[in-house]
């Protein structure tokens, strides 16, 4: 693997190989004192960032650090991208400076893509850490974690994404991901916030929320994300919430098994209602757990290969 800018053509082996990876580092350092692995001593890692961020961020930071990495983090507003450089110009000073691995955010679609094709000569590897509205495969590959920890293997699955699927990077990397390991995938929202050509992304689109709930294993909740927003997609917040949020009464149509993820960060009261996000039912803080360990599986598929040194 050469680099991670996508969920969408990653083919069943490798993305089983990269989750089998994460769980295998989760085992190595689970009761560790000391939570390191040599793996990529002398290697550096850079995380460049042009969109704030706290779990992506410090995942990706922790998952190198745990593996002996060097991790430098840029942040847009504090480098030369203030001052006007171009990504282009700002990328090849990173490689030309010995950064084998640059992990990106960026507002623009496909920036990830075009980063990948201006390092390729310098040998220099890309992950995606979510790129416009277009994909974010490192938030899907924990989501996917995350369920084949608490439902097992994912095949035949049912699993609804809710809420605002037209800005969302991780829905789209999610429905790749999740279709991949042989999921179901039903999408759920208003259809002003359903993308256009969802219904050939090879899943079912519903409106409705309730009339779902009691098929699902699993109900990803995502954030209305009103920044990207220009124009009015709904009524109101409380409108939305009244259809689309996960409240304790829609939490109980849910099958007991069925579990609630939120990829973060949370609208508490809107999508997500505060007993429903803090209940043993929700599995929110263990994605984060496991952010770190599925970026530690990236990092060692792209710089080590080798067999994982305990």
């Amino acid at each position: 693997m050469r680099h991670l800018l996508s969920t969408e053509g990653l083919d069943l082996a490798t993305a089983t190989s990269l989750l089998d990876t994460a769980d295998t580092l989760k085992q190595t350092l689970l009761g560790r004192e000391v939570r390191k692995l040599p793996t990529l001593r002398g290697r550096t890692v850079v995380t460049l960032f042009y969109e704030n961020s706290t779990r992506t961020r410090v995942s990706f930071e922790v998952a190198g650090k745990w593996m002996s990495a060097d991790v430098i983090n840029v942040s847009a507003s504090s480098s030369s991208v203030g001052k006007g450089e171009s990504l282009r110009d700002t990328a090849l000073t990173l490689a030309a400076a010995g950064a084998d691995c640059v992990i990106i955010r960026h507002p623009a679609s496909g920036a990830a893509h075009r980063l990948a094709g201006w390092l390729d000569e310098a040998g220099t590897h890309v992950v995606n850490a979510g790129d416009g509205m277009h994909e974010h495969p490192t938030q899907a590959l924990l989501d996917a974690a995350t369920l084949r920890e608490r439902l097992g293997e994912l095949a035949g699955r049912r699993i609804a994404i809710v809420g605002d699927l037209l800005h969302s990077r991780v829905a789209r990397s999610n429905v790749h991901l999740l279709r991949t390991l042989g999921a179901e995938v039903v999408l759920v929202a208003p259809p002003t916030l359903v993308p256009t050509g969802a219904q050939h992304w090879g899943v079912e689109v519903r409106h409705e929320l309730d009339p779902e709930l009691p098929k699902l294993d699993a109900v990803m909740m995502l954030r209305v994300q009103a920044e990207r927003m220009h124009g009015a997609f709904f009524p109101s917040a409380r409108e939305y919430s009244v259809a689309y949020g996960l409240n304790q009464a829609r939490l109980d149509k849910l099958p007991e098994h069925a579990v609630v993820l939120h990829p973060g960060p949370m609208l508490r009261g809107m999508e997500i209602a505060p007993a429903v996000a803090d209940s043993p039912r929700a599995a929110i803080t263990q994605q984060v757990r496991n952010g770190v360990h599925v970026r530690m599986a990236v990092l060692y598929h792209l710089l080590a290969g080798e067999e994982i040194a305990a």
